[in-house]
C-alpha cells in the first residue's frame, strides 16, 4: 500500500473503568485489520468527561492492553488535549453556516422535547433559524446545525448499508455552555487528524456513525469506512453483564488464562476461517478481515475459551508457567522455595497436560510444596490398614534401594512390586498415593515420585507409615 492509501485503525476507550473484554476484542480487531492491510493500528484516550474519567481507569486500559498483548502503533493520544482544536473546528462551522448558537434555557427544552416527541419529530432548537439576541454572549451552547430532509446512508462493513432519515436526528450540541466539546465532535475531528480510514468499534455506536458522518460532510472531510461489530452476550443470549461473572480482562487474567489464548478466542469470537480453532498471532494476522466478521452477537462460552486455553498452556515455557503457578501459590499463602520452585518446573511437563487454567495448575501442583508431615484426613487414615502398612513399608525399602529415580524406571519398579505381591495396583496405588499427597491432586504414581525426589518421596512414606490413629 502508497503511504496515501494505509489503512489506519484505532482503539478509542473512554477510561471511566476497567478495560472490558468487548473493548478488548474491539482493540483486538483493530489491530489485526491493521496488521492484515499492512497498516496502522492507534490508541486514543477518550478523555473529554473530566468528571468521570480517572487516572485509575487510564491506568486499567494500558495495563489490559499490556497483557493482552495489544500495542499500538505510536503514543497514545489524549482527546482532552485536543480540546482548542476542536472549539477551532465549531469555530469555522459557525462561519460556514453548518452550525448555530442556542440560548434555549433548560425550561425551553424540556417543552421542545414534549413537542418533538409528540410530534413524532426530532428535537430542533428555534435559534437554528434565529439571529443572536442582543447579549450574544449570553449562556449558550453550539449546535450542529444537520439537514432536515433526506437520508444518511452508513455502507457499513459489517451490518451493510444502514439508512437514517435526516428529520429523525437531532442537532446535536457541539459545544456545551462552558466551552468544553461533546463526543460526537470530537471524535471526528480526532479521527480526522489522526488519519483513522477504518472506525471499528461496537455496535451500539451506529447511531453515532450517521451524526458523525454529517459532521464530516458540513466540514467537507472524507469520511472513513465504517465497521460495527456486534456486542459479546453471555452464555444465555443477554448482553454481557455483571451476572454472567467475568467482564474486565483482568478478571480472565485472575482466572488464570493465557494472553495468547485470550486473544486467539476472541478473534474467534465473531469470526472465522473455515473450521479453524487454534490458530497463532501470524496465522490471525494472515486471515482476518473485518468484512468477514458476522453481524449476529458472538456468545461468550466458557468450554471453548477453557479448550483454547488448555492448548495454550501445553505449548507454554515450562519456565514462565512455573513462574504463574508459584504465583498463584504465593497468593494463596503457600511459603515456597527455591526446592519447591525447582520440583514444580521439573514436574511442569506433565502438570500442565492436566489443567486448563493457570489456577488449575496450581491446583495440581499443590501436592509438591504440602509440608512434612503431611495431615492425613480420615479417608487416607482408613486406607492404612495393617496389611496395607507392611506392604507400603516394602515398597519403601524397595524404593530405597533402586539407582534410578525416573518416571519409567519408577513405572516399572512398581508394576514388578505389584507383581511380586501378587496384587493388582488397585492395592497399592490408593494408599500411596495418599500419602504422597495428603489427598491433593496427582499426576501418575511414577510421575508423582519423580516430581517429589527420592528424599521427599520416602520421607512422606515414612511419616505416615509412623503415624498411628
Amino acid at each position: 500500500m502508497s503511504e496515501t492509501s494505509a489503512v489506519v485503525t484505532r482503539f478509542a476507550p473512554s477510561p471511566t473503568g476497567f478495560l472490558h473484554i468487548g473493548g478488548a476484542r474491539t482493540a483486538l480487531f483493530n489491530q489485526l485489520f491493521a496488521r492484515h492491510t499492512g497498516g496502522r493500528f492507534l490508541l486514543r484516550i477518550e478523555d473529554t468527561d473530566r468528571a468521570r474519567s480517572t487516572d485509575e481507569a487510564v491506568a486499567a486500559i494500558f495495563d489490559g492492553l499490556k497483557w493482552l498483548g495489544i500495542e499500538p502503533d505510536g503514543e497514545p493520544v489524549f482527546q482532552y488535549a485536543n480540546a482548542d482544536r476542536h472549539r477551532a473546528v465549531v469555530q469555522a462551522l459557525l462561519e460556514s453556516g453548518g452550525a448555530y448558537r442556542c440560548y434555549m434555557t433548560a425550561e425551553d427544552l424540556d417543552a421542545e422535547r414534549e413537542a418533538a416527541r409528540a410530534e413524532g419529530r426530532a428535537v430542533r432548537s428555534p435559534w437554528r433559524d434565529r439571529d443572536p439576541p442582543a447579549d450574544a454572549d449570553a449562556p449558550h451552547v453550539v449546535r450542529f446545525k444537520g439537514p432536515k430532509d433526506g437520508e444518511t446512508v452508513i455502507d457499513d462493513l459489517v451490518q451493510g448499508p444502514v439508512r437514517f432519515a435526516n428529520k429523525e436526528l437531532d442537532d446535536l450540541v457541539l459545544l456545551r455552555t462552558d466551552g468544553a466539546p461533546t463526543y460526537n465532535l470530537a471524535v471526528v475531528v480526532d479521527d480526522h487528524d489522526m488519519g483513522v480510514t477504518h472506525v471499528i468499534r461496537g455496535d451500539d455506536h451506529l447511531n453515532n456513525a450517521a451524526r458523525q458522518a454529517l459532521i464530516y460532510e458540513a466540514l467537507g472531510w472524507t469520511r472513513p469506512a465504517f465497521a460495527h461489530v456486534s456486542l459479546i452476550h453471555g452464555p444465555d443470549g443477554a448482553k454481557l453483564s455483571k451476572r454472567h461473572g467475568a467482564q474486565a480482562v483482568g478478571d480472565f487474567a485472575e482466572m488464570g488464562y493465557l494472553p495468547e489464548a485470550l486473544r486467539n478466542y476472541l478473534t474467534r469470537l465473531g469470526w472465522g476461517h473455515g473450521d479453524d480453532e487454534i490458530f497463532d498471532d501470524a496465522q490471525a494476522q494472515a486471515w482476518f478481515d473485518i468484512k468477514d466478521v458476522g453481524r449476529a452477537p458472538a456468545r461468550l462460552d466458557w468450554d471453548k475459551l477453557n479448550h483454547v486455553n488448555a492448548h495454550w498452556l501445553r505449548q507454554a515455557d515450562d519456565a514462565r508457567l512455573t513462574a504463574l503457578t508459584t504465583a498463584v501459590l504465593a497468593a494463596r499463602g503457600e511459603s515456597l522455595g527455591e526446592t519447591d520452585r525447582a520440583r514444580i518446573l521439573a514436574a511442569m511437563p506433565v502438570l500442565k497436560t492436566r489443567a486448563k487454567t493457570v489456577l488449575e495448575l496450581a491446583d495440581q501442583a499443590e501436592f509438591i510444596t504440602r509440608r512434612r508431615p503431611l495431615a492425613l484426613d480420615a479417608k487416607a487414615q482408613g486406607l492404612l490398614t495393617e496389611e496395607t502398612r507392611a506392604r507400603l513399608q516394602r515398597l519403601a525399602e524397595a524404593l530405597a534401594r533402586t539407582d534410578s529415580w525416573t518416571d519409567p524406571d519408577l513405572e516399572l519398579l512398581i508394576k514388578a512390586f505389584a507383581d511380586a505381591e501378587g496384587v493388582g495396583l488397585g492395592k497399592i496405588g490408593p494408599a500411596l498415593r495418599a500419602v504422597l499427597t495428603g489427598g491433593r491432586p496427582s499426576p501418575d504414581l511414577s510421575k508423582t515420585l519423580a516430581a517429589l525426589g527420592r528424599e521427599e518421596s520416602l520421607g512422606r512414606v515414612n511419616d505416615a507409615l509412623s503415624q498411628r490413629t
